[in-house]
């Protein structure tokens, strides 16, 4: 009369998957690092969003992007995704190799962050056509804290969540 209940199968084990981990890690640290632009320079310097989006394209087009109109902010939000997952599969393909650095994820992921930063500050944006920025230190420290809290530190923690210990 009373029906017996079964437990269900275990679940098998997730896979691990690179793509997933590159997706992921993209989309997270995109997010997260346009979200600081954003707010940063809304609050510090009243700059609108789209504008945010226009100064990535300025990389690329330097002064000419700021009267390009919507053309312009959808090229900066794609360069932006781009380079977003370019430090995503930088990451998680180091990772793979070496696995010292999903084991202690926390800490390789701050020191990737610091790497990115000097990286797009020393190599990427001296080569661009984006007008030089004045040196602030309210604004050199954010651009620090968000590449290691939000860029290298996200990163770390999906290489080790989606590829394994």
């Amino acid at each position: 009369m009373g029906a017996t209940m079964t437990a269900p199968p275990p679940a098998e084990p997730k896979q691990p998957s690179t793509a997933r981990a590159i997706l992921l890690g993209g989309l997270i640290v995109g997010t997260l690092d346009i979200t600081d632009a954003i707010v940063f320079f809304g609050i510090t310097r009243n700059v609108r969003p789209y504008r945010i989006f226009q100064s990535v394209a300025s990389g690329l087009l330097g002064r000419a992007s700021y009267s390009g109109g919507m053309k312009t902010v959808v090229l900066g939000a794609f360069l932006h995704l781009f380079i977003a997952f370019c430090v995503a599969t930088t990451y998680i393909l180091v990772s793979k190799k070496f696995v010292g650095l999903r084991k202690h994820w926390v800490v390789c992921g701050l020191l990737y962050g610091v790497l990115v930063y000097c990286f797009m500050y020393r190599v990427v944006l001296p080569l661009s056509l984006s007008a030089p920025v004045a040196f602030s230190w309210l604004g050199f420290s954010n651009a620090v804290l968000i590449h290691m809290l939000g860029v290298g530190l996200p990163n770390a923690w999906v290489a080790q969540k989606e590829l394994g210990k």
